[in-house]
């Protein structure tokens, strides 16, 4: 089918990636659903096929770049194009820094950062030759938010937005788009299994002063669905002349107003240095 529209969708077995692989499905597209849990992964590509959706699964793993290569390689050869990346494949790490293994640290960098590096650079070798394409790479809203237990995911998250934005400069010649979706607290596998227990979902909306966390203003967590949207939006011809940029869907959890408000009630009692911090670091 050379005229179907081609995506590839890393981390697509659940959660966020599999509403992505579905919302895009649904549009028309010759979905290419990566992941590393077969099972999960061919149990939601067998499900869309059997309504009539094109959905075709390769177990991998991001952190493998010649297996992704291979991966690829056959996709623009078997369809002659791929139109669109989603880099969505990552994982967790919650730890102080003290406590974090050699392991678990590059762990969280080989998925959340080479990951997106290999599959980005292996489809935009294809979408060069055919000046045309959009990448849309899943950040977060911790990606610029500093989190207690978090610097493994933080960073790791920090390095694929800004290595997109990179990406994004050297391709707008190709005009090859590149932008980033940053969720906050998500109705994901990944966010119940961080946040566990009843009523984590209240407590992950309000304001912790003392884990220095903001609260959610519109009072719920995102759905899927409202992430897909943002990336839905950002391959379309609606955002033909947006490139390099980074949409926040967070409620707004990271809104660098009620960030800095919260720091100076924290400064109250911590201090100058966070005093002085506020007054020598602008928002933008």
């Amino acid at each position: 089918m050379p005229d179907c529209k081609v995506a590839i969708v890393s981390g697509a077995a659940q959660g966020m990636g599999e509403e992505v692989v579905r919302a895009l499905a649904n549009e028309g597209y010759t979905v290419i659903a990566i992941d590393v849990q077969d099972e999960k992964l061919q149990k939601v590509s067998s499900e869309l096929n059997r309504i009539g959706l094109r959905v075709v699964a390769f177990h991998a793993d991001v952190c493998d770049s010649s297996r992704i290569e291979t991966i690829i390689d056959y996709i623009d050869r078997k369809y002659g194009r791929i139109d669109v990346l989603v880099n969505n494949a990552g994982v967790l790490s919650v730890g102080e820094v003290t406590s974090v293994s050699d392991e678990e640290w590059a762990r969280t960098f080989a998925v959340n950062t080479t990951g997106v590096f290999h599959l980005s650079r292996s489809v935009c070798k294809r979408m060069k030759a055919r000046s045309e394409g959009a990448v849309v790479t899943i950040s977060s809203n911790a990606a610029s938010v500093p989190r207690t237990s978090m610097a493994a995911y933080c960073s790791s998250k920090a390095a694929s937005l800004m290595f997109t934005k990179c990406l994004g400069l050297e391709m707008a010649q190709h005009n090859i788009r590149c932008n980033i979706v940053s969720p906050g607290a998500t109705d994901t596998e990944m966010q119940a299994a961080f946040w566990g227990g009843s009523g984590a979902i209240e407590t992950g909306i309000i304001v912790v002063l003392e884990d220095y966390r903001v609260g959610i203003p519109l009072k719920k967590i995102a759905s899927t669905s409202e992430v897909a949207e943002a990336i839905l939006f950002l391959i379309s011809d609606r955002a033909s002349h947006i490139t390099m940029n980074n949409i926040v869907v967070d409620g707004p959890f990271a809104n660098p107003w009620l960030l800095r408000s919260l720091l100076f009630e924290v400064g109250l009692t911590l201090g100058h240095s966070v005093i002085y911090f506020l007054h020598t670091c602008p928002i933008s």
